[in-house]
């Protein structure tokens, strides 16, 4: 495909998603608003990218059929791909909380942003993160990694929102500048994030080692070190990293350590791990076994710019941050502060120093840097988020 014709298809798409947004589906709402009244039990659930039902969503979820209510999910499957069945997938959504006083998301969404909501009708944003680590949202427009701020203005992915709920007070500016809600600051809350409610759960967390210890036998009886970094480039094309030099990894701490690698959901194809690793390393990228899950069985993690630090600080374990693309990341995307004084734990640049951090950990670690970051970044995060959640939402 040349230049001019890919320009050409880009701005065909581009055309088409401002007749939906501007035009046909502000109408169809007003139509289905129209054609029923609000139905004072209702919820519905946005899952933007999945096709199942979140570990964002899940206790909240629980907790509201519990109560009986008329609890509903709408799936928007957004993958950037089919665009088709994205749209049919928002058409239907919109008959979905036509009638709802209250609706959940947990990513961005332009359609939620782009209706003419009923009055009566609540938009709650728990957001799928913790904390502030990159930068995400409008704090990320006209950087390489955003698009401009006219674009991201014209369709706000964060407009009709009514509350937003964070993992602590510390964080709340960065979410108001992310969403562009200077205007109504107030709304956003540090009541807790909902899914970090099961680490405050023993016999949780002791179900969870042994998922993993099932699933992966060569587990049992070794430390587990948690490879979770975020990707890089564009959402679209997101690619993990493969810097981490496994077979020296190996190398270091078979006898005593596994493995297992987590790359983001946006990445398609992760990396490879190497065959001669296949008894120490394991990519559980894309399989049964969640997050919240793994981070659970872990005794070390490993990160680089992920926020997945923040849950992790809860469980008061070694952390570490193998970051050798530092510069170019920030270059790229950005920090909501600065790195070298933000992370709780070291920061390396190569696999060597990983490798001696792992093997000291069990003798130097001292959970007092692991604390402080949780106690800034995570103080609202107690194992009874839900409940304040739903106090605020249904009182």
């Amino acid at each position: 495909m040349g230049k001019a014709s890919g320009s050409a298809l880009e701005g065909g798409k581009m055309l088409a998603k401002g007749v939906l947004l501007d035009v046909v589906f502000p109408r169809a709402y007003r139509r289905a608003a129209a054609a029923t009244s609000l139905n004072p039990r209702k919820v519905v659930f946005v899952e933007v990218r999945e096709s199942s039902l979140s570990d964002s969503f899940r206790l909240l979820h629980d907790r509201l059929v519990d109560r009986g209510y008329d609890v509903q999910v709408a799936f928007l499957e957004y993958h950037g791909s089919d665009y088709v069945q994205y749209y049919r997938n928002c058409r239907a959504m919109i008959d979905q909380i036509a009638a709802a006083p209250v609706v959940f998301l947990n990513d961005a969404c332009n359609v939620i942003g782009c209706l003419p909501l009923r009055a009566g009708t609540r938009v709650v944003q728990t957001w799928h993160a913790c904390g502030a680590f990159k930068k995400w949202g409008m704090s990320t427009a006209d950087l390489k990694f955003g698009g401009s701020r006219a674009q991201k203005e014209r369709h706000p992915h964060y407009g009709n929102l009514s509350l937003v709920t964070t993992s602590a007070p510390e964080v709340n500016w960065a979410y108001v500048e992310a969403m562009h809600l200077e205007d109504c600051p107030q709304i956003v809350k540090a009541l807790g994030v909902s899914r970090t409610d099961v680490f405050f759960d023993p016999a949780w967390l002791e179900r969870a080692r042994a998922r993993v210890e099932e699933a992966i036998p060569q587990a049992q009886g070794k430390k587990i070190l948690l490879y979770a970094p975020t990707f890089r480039g564009r959402v679209a094309t997101a690619e993990g990293p493969d810097a981490l030099d496994i077979p020296a990894l190996k190398r270091a701490l078979g006898k005593t350590h596994v493995l297992l690698v987590k790359h983001h959901p946006f990445v398609k194809r992760p990396p490879e791990l190497p065959a001669d690793c296949a008894d120490f390393a394991f990519d559980v990228s894309s399989g049964a076994l969640a997050i919240d899950a793994l981070m659970a069985a872990a005794d070390l993690c490993l990160s680089d710019y992920s926020s997945i630090v923040f849950e992790y600080s809860l469980l008061r374990r070694p952390i570490a941050f193998f970051a050798f693309d530092r510069e170019a990341y920030s270059d790229w995307r950005g920090f909501y502060y600065d790195y070298a004084d933000f992370t709780p734990g070291p920061v390396f640049g190569t696999t060597t120093e990983v490798a001696d951090w792992a093997r000291s950990c069990e003798q130097a670690f001292d959970s007092a840097e692991v604390d402080a970051f949780r106690d800034r970044f995570m103080s609202a995060c107690d194992g009874h988020a839900t409940e304040r959640i739903l106090a605020e939402v249904f009182g």
